[in-house]
């Protein structure tokens, strides 16, 4: 396959980022499955700590490029395995913020610890990395556009 796209520098750059993607995802996993946690939750926790008292749904949803919903479904299931709690701003308002329980607060600072994409990464040297980076934000900036929300 690479040999049949790499005549074509824009897929073959996409296959790769899509490989690289991947191959980064499994490492997370592989180094979290000890914890009992997915790296989307373990992304959730870091964002959770980070938001402090700002983390309501929409504001997740904007720090995890996820919809409302998709991110409802998974505060049930981390609420249900006692990482986090619903806190309501007053008694009677709608409007639900997150914390992290003392067992989520004691898994993030589990994961925060460990991290294979820093050493996959550390391949770069810091001006390689800072460039990706800008290429990366101008690509992500282009397919925004085509998006359809």
């Amino acid at each position: 396959m690479p040999e049949i796209i790499s005549r074509d520098s824009s897929l073959y750059a996409r296959y790769l980022l899509g490989k690289a993607r991947h191959f980064m995802f499994q490492a997370r996993q592989k180094e979290l499955k000890p914890y009992h946690i997915a790296p989307r939750q373990a992304n959730t926790l870091i964002i959770l700590y980070n938001l402090r008292k700002k983390a309501t749904l929409a504001e997740l949803a904007k720090n995890t490029d996820r919809g409302i919903n998709t991110l409802s479904i998974q505060m049930s299931r981390m609420e249900k395995d006692g990482l986090i709690k619903k806190v309501r701003e007053t008694p009677k308002s709608n409007q639900l913020r997150f914390e992290l329980t003392d067992k989520g607060l004691s898994t993030y600072k589990k994961v925060k610890k460990i991290n294979s994409v820093k050493t996959i990464m550390s391949v770069l040297s810091e001006e390689q990395r800072q460039q990706l980076i800008s290429m990366l934000e101008a690509i992500v900036a282009e397919a925004e556009k085509y998006t359809p929300f």
